[in-house]
């Protein structure tokens, strides 16, 4: 066979979705490998400041995940395509650097470790999702993505679960959790970095996802600003409830009754991840872009309305594992909407100069803003209330108020794209291509 021949053939690997897919998803997950695992411990020897040691930590990985965000709206939506993968490489070698000062460093100055540790990792995402997104299949593609850190955050504690059963302290584990993860992350990325970009076909259907100016950016956010607004809100939400649930899985599930097991953590995940993939995965199937964003929209309330369905049904005398299987599923619906269909729909549609991670960074910033917020709060709420009662407290008010931003969110974007007489709008390959040229909105 000749050298051309082989070469053809690798490229029709590189080019298959299913590529893009398992490198994206396996890129991300091993990304959490060097974030979440310390979450599996419970620090409960130390309380440092009248705060329990476990807390500071956690604030302290959101406020450097936070600061990343921010200054990742100007990365990640500038970054060219050739400068991502050094870029991935980099971040993780720094953060696992900061899980062995982790390591070395003694309580409690070893709390600015996993600051730096949150800094470095929180670019990754929008970094990995710009090979993904602008194609045919994105919404797909982007499900599996948000998938990995729906598995990897139940797995990652698994492997910190793990390390403590064999002996490995708390301090250590998350240091030993990163190196669990070094080779698969290196595969992952090598995959990552031959997958091809779009097509000419999927420029031209969803627009060129280009690196943009402050100019575009004000531009972009200021048009559609109150429905952006609108999104932004239900983000928010969603990170706190997701957030919580993640970063004290262990204290839910022990205020349900469960005892802690690595294998817990990980089944409940699974069940989840499937059965977002499969609702998020059917907007691959509608090809109007306005109708898909609609579509989104519907899934994120639907997902609210779960929420207060399974506050009810625990009441009720739904079991507890079927609870936070459940809960999961009404949080990650409308998460992960957002994260793959939203804004890669609404671009679309829109035909504007603009990326999805540009917009994803600003709710993610948002978000775990806010959950630092939350974590603050916590120390002003009654001392009997516990870490289970409080989060459901916050499934009813915040799944109340989801719904009616989504309903908000529903009529803002109808009325806004109807009159620039876009929804509907189907545009054809050549279509695309003149818009593309001439730089105009449909």
């Amino acid at each position: 066979m000749s050298q051309s021949a082989v070469s053809n053939r690798f490229q029709k690997i590189y080019s298959n979705p299913a590529w893009a897919l398992v490198a994206a998803f396996g890129t991300y997950f091993c990304m959490y490998g060097f974030r979440k695992p310390y979450t599996a411990a419970t620090y409960t020897d130390a309380v440092y400041f009248g705060i329990n040691y476990k807390f500071l930590l956690i604030i302290a990985q959101t406020i450097g995940y936070v600061i990343a965000k921010w200054v990742g709206i100007k990365i990640v939506s500038e970054i060219k395509r050739e400068q991502r993968i050094k870029a991935i490489i980099g971040f993780i070698a720094f953060a696992e650097l900061m899980l062995l000062l982790f390591g070395l460093v003694p309580r409690p100055f070893n709390i600015v470790c996993l600051l730096l540790n949150g800094l470095s990792l929180g670019v990754i995402f929008g970094l990995v999702l710009g090979f993904v997104e602008g194609r045919k299949n994105t919404e797909f593609l982007i499900a599996g993505l948000c998938a990995s850190f729906i598995v990897s955050d139940g797995v990652s504690k698994s492997v910190g679960t793990m390390l403590l059963s064999f002996g490995v302290t708390e301090n250590w584990m998350p240091f030993f959790a990163g190196l669990v993860f070094i080779i698969p992350t290196a595969i992952f990325i090598t995959m990552l970095a031959v997958t091809p970009p779009p097509s000419v076909k999927d420029v031209d259907n969803r627009s060129a996802r280009e690196p943009m100016t402050a100019a575009d950016r004000w531009h972009f956010f200021n048009k559609y600003a109150p429905g952006l607004i609108g999104i932004i809100l239900v983000y928010l939400f969603v990170t706190l409830l997701r957030s919580v649930r993640a970063d004290f899985a262990v204290e839910l599930w022990s205020g349900l009754g469960y005892h802690q097991t690595p294998a817990l953590f990980t089944q409940s995940e699974l069940i989840v991840s499937f059965g977002v993939i499969i609702v998020i995965g059917l907007a691959v199937l509608i090809g109007n872009h306005y109708k898909a964003f609609n579509f989104s929209l519907l899934i994120s309330f639907l997902g609210f309305a779960i929420l207060l369905f399974t506050i009810t049904g625990l009441n009720a005398g739904l079991g507890k594992f079927p609870f936070m299987v459940l809960i999961g599923l009404g949080v990650y619906m409308p998460y992960v909407a957002v994260h793959a269909i939203v804004f890669e729909r609404l671009i679309a549609v829109t035909k504007e100069r603009a990326n999805v991670g540009f917009l994803m960074y600003i709710v993610d910033s948002v978000g775990y803003t806010g959950y630092i917020g939350l974590m603050l709060l916590h120390y002003f709420t009654p001392a009997g209330s516990t870490i289970l009662s409080i989060f459901m407290q916050m499934c009813i008010y915040l799944g109340i108020a989801g719904l009616l931003l989504i309903i908000f969110c529903y009529l803002y974007f109808k009325i806004k794209l109807e009159s620039n007489g876009q929804p509907n709008t189907e545009l054809s390959a050549g279509q695309g291509s003149s818009i593309q040229r001439h730089g105009a909105a449909v």
